[in-house]
């Protein structure tokens, strides 16, 4: 006879036992030779030991589901319970998923260019993701982090802006500093909130597991076994953003989101994202995806217009 102790940890243990311990009791059920007993988020096994692995795998295949997608069906559970090898889990996990977010929201890469940029994430420890409003850059990058963080490839997430708007001072701006940067950094708290509970999310921002800040505070920082994403990066200078990308520390993963026609900065300055294309093409550690407005997932109509800025941009610099 052979024991099994198996820890339920850092998924909902309510989830994973289901209504009136559905979910379990069909777990159970499924391995007839087994005697197993569950206490608050411990699940005790014994019998022989090839029965006992099987039954550890299933439980593995079971959470990693819940925690992909923060809930599990007796259906869901039922199905994990059937398959039979590795193949066969992709009629049950979506690999086109990258999580499940609040309220069961799926968030996936829903074009080529974005499939492209997960797949260069995967690849690569630094992804430069280039291209235009609406095509989803940014939301996808931060659904990446995400998923890093709840797989634990990284311990923290580090989102980060340069607090540069047109037409605008943050000395002029009213409150304190927070209160100044907060309208900078809130497209990067309004993708956080679709992909992580409240108080999970609340949680990580207190204890600093989860850090959304302006760019100025990356400097003298070394960012090790951290999911960093640097957002607008069009709008840092040479100096802001060599210091970020000097920034990167072990384990960690780098991904900088912009549009180059879209700079706000001062027009002597040069744009950081700009300069940074120019003399880092040739790295070959380094991905460059470039997005169109082909991949804009906003309003149909934000691709149209889009289309026509830049055809508008290309007229006057042909006038030039």
């Amino acid at each position: 006879m052979f024991e099994l102790n198996y820890e339920l940890s850092d998924i909902d243990v309510k989830t994973f036992y289901g209504v009136h311990n559905q979910n379990f009791n069909l777990i159970k059920s499924s391995f007839p030779t087994l005697k197993i007993t569950g206490r608050d988020n411990y699940i005790f096994a014994m019998g022989n030991q090839e029965a006992l692995d099987i039954f550890r795998q299933k439980l593995d295949d079971i959470t990693a589901f819940i925690a992909r997608n923060n809930s599990i069906t007796l259906k869901d559970v039922e199905n994990i319970l059937k398959l039979k090898d590795d193949t066969e889990k992709t009629l049950v996990f979506d690999q086109d998923i990258i999580v499940k977010g609040v309220n069961g929201k799926v968030i996936k890469a829903k074009t080529t260019n974005l499939k492209r940029l997960v797949k260069e994430v995967e690849k690569k420890d630094m992804v430069f993701a280039i291209g235009p409003a609406g095509t989803g850059k940014t939301y996808t990058s931060v659904a990446l982090a995400a998923k890093a963080l709840r797989d634990k490839e990284v311990k923290r997430i580090i989102l980060t802006r340069p607090a540069v708007e047109a037409g605008e001072s943050l000395g002029f701006l009213p409150g304190d500093l927070k209160e100044k940067l907060d309208p900078y950094l809130q497209p990067l708290y309004d993708a956080l909130r679709d992909m992580i509970p409240f108080e999970k999310l609340e949680s990580y921002i207190e204890k600093k597991v989860i850090e959304v800040a302006p760019l100025a505070f990356m400097r003298g920082r070394t960012l090790d076994d951290a999911f960093v994403i640097l957002d607008e990066a069009q709008n840092t200078t040479h100096a802001q953003m060599k210091m970020f990308l000097t920034r990167m520390g072990m384990n960690a993963k780098f991904i900088i989101t912009g549009d180059p026609s879209q700079v706000d900065l001062p027009l002597k300055q040069k744009s950081g994202l700009r300069e940074a294309m120019r003399i880092l093409h040739g790295v070959s550690e380094i991905g460059f995806v470039h997005l169109t407005e082909e991949d804009v997932v906003r309003h149909p109509v934000v691709r149209k217009i889009i289309h026509a800025y830049g055809l508008e941009e290309k007229r006057q610099r042909e006038n030039e």
